[in-house]
């Protein structure tokens, strides 16, 4: 099965929360109530600093595709 890079996602325990799910590697759910993230990669050292420098620019990306998907929904 292929998968989107993103998908939106929503649960009733958590009414405030909006999770985008990442799909791709480094797989990730951001919630972007509080840009909390949850990784599902284990990092080593070496991965770990280069994923720092990179957070910013995955939660941009999150952040990106919800405001799309939200743009589509009022069309």
């Amino acid at each position: 099965m292929e998968l989107p890079k993103f998908i939106l996602g929503d649960n009733t325990d958590y009414p405030n929360a909006i999770f985008i799910i990442h799909t791709e590697f480094p797989r990730f759910i951001i919630n972007l109530e509080n840009d909390e993230v949850e990784w599902f990669e284990e990092f080593d050292q070496h991965d770990q600093k280069e994923l720092e420098t990179e957070t910013e620019n995955y939660i941009k990306e999150a952040t990106e595709f919800y405001d799309r998907e939200v743009a589509r929904y009022d069309d």
